[in-house]
């Protein structure tokens, strides 16, 4: 097949809308169900980029959960302690294969923005996979391959309808790449930089150690970032992106949104959180928006007379600004990555809050050695990669 009519394009309004070979040759996916959109599409290429880069940067099945032309989450197969299965709701699933691991981790690092994401898979998918992504709104799935069962379990989501798109893991796309805006052929290299030792080779600090669980740590946050719209700033620990700051104009403002994204993914393994009354006949959606709200500062919004009632079976007690601040503090060894450089030290300032050690940025600001002067007073390693990784 060359080519694959869409309902429409960005919008309603955006006719006629298609996906095709320019070169006349058979495009590289199948949709095995459903009916995806550009926009479902772009996502999916995507998606399967960043996986397909992972399990071959790392060795490990990866999975990413995209919205809007970025990750929300994107992590490697790595087994779920207690409490990360917990705060991911997968805890009554039992064990699961390290492919259902990292959609697991990717999806559960940012549920509020995963919501209604599309999952790209590095393997075929698995029937523990399949069952996860099941249960969770989203619109639909790339891998290179489902088993018959797994198909069959998606093949029943959305009434039928979810997208399930199969991709040929042997594509190799052309060497250029190209695309119009405002009718005028915008034509460019594709990205093949390659995420390895010998890019994290060059540290600048005087703390040089990064050990072998932050070097990979690193890896996946360059490679997540490489297909995040820039500006763009990536917190990683354990396998999994923590918090992912997409499309800022501002550096700082990168750091800082990524940073509160992580620093809401630890607040949830707090005692606080894990501890909350939730009635039982709260649903997970509804569960991920409360606890939003309760760890943020508007948490009055559900703890108020009249509210709390409608989600809890008894009033919890407020988690203080400086419960807060000291849990957090438990959160170290965190690696960040930039996909441009740091060109002041406030940046720095905001990741050490949220426990960040390791951190790969590309350098060549003229304050660099203000940044390592900044990087050194907190004893963090800091890695000049010399290469930027803009996408738009």
């Amino acid at each position: 097949m060359n080519e694959i009519q869409l309902k429409y394009g960005c919008n309603p309004n955006q006719k006629p809308s298609r996906i095709f070979m320019e070169d006349g040759s058979d495009l590289p996916v199948k949709v095995l169900n459903g009916r995806p959109g550009y926009i479902n599409f772009l996502d999916a290429f995507n998606g399967w980029q960043l996986v397909k880069e992972l399990k071959e940067a790392t060795g490990l099945p990866a999975a990413t959960s995209f919205k809007h032309v970025s990750p929300a989450g994107a992590a490697v197969g790595l087994p779920l302690d207690e409490t990360l299965a917990k705060i991911y709701w997968v805890d009554d699933l039992g064990e699961l294969s390290p492919l259902a691991c990292a959609y697991a981790r990717a999806r559960g690092a940012d549920r509020m923005s995963s919501f209604g994401d599309f999952v790209s898979l590095s393997d075929p998918c698995d029937v523990d996979t399949a069952r996860l992504i099941k249960r969770e709104v989203s619109d639909g799935v790339i891998a290179p391959g489902y088993s018959e069962e797994a198909l069959a379990i998606l093949k029943t989501k959305k009434n039928g309808n979810y997208n399930v798109i199969e991709i040929d893991p042997s594509y190799v796309p052309a060497e250029l790449e190209r695309k119009q805006v405002y009718g005028i052929t915008f034509e460019q290299g594709r990205n093949e930089l390659r995420t390895d030792g010998e890019l994290l080779s060059n540290i600048v600090t005087a703390n040089k150690d990064i050990p072998e669980e932050a070097l990979r740590d690193l890896k996946i946050a360059l490679i997540t970032l490489k297909y995040t719209q820039s500006n763009s700033v990536c917190y990683v620990k354990g396998g999994q992106a923590i918090g992912i700051g997409a499309g800022q104009q501002s550096r700082i403002h990168c750091t800082r949104l990524a940073g509160q994204k992580a620093d809401n993914w630890f607040l949830r393994q707090s005692p606080q959180v894990l501890n909350l009354p939730f009635k039982e006949d709260i649903g997970r959606a509804d569960r991920d928006n409360t606890i939003d709200v309760y760890i943020g500062d508007e948490y009055e919004d559900v703890l108020r007379d009249g509210e709390w009632q409608k989600r809890f079976t008894e009033k919890p007690a407020v988690f203080t600004r400086e419960e807060k601040r000291a849990w957090l503090d438990q959160n170290k060894d965190v690696a960040l990555g930039s996909d441009a450089f740091f060109p002041f030290p406030d940046n720095i300032e905001r990741a050490k809050k949220s426990g960040v050690k390791y951190i790969a940025q590309p350098g060549g600001s003229v304050r660099d050695q203000l940044v390592i002067d900044c990087c050194d007073q907190y004893g963090m390693a800091m890695a000049f990669t010399g290469i930027r990784l803009f996408h738009h």
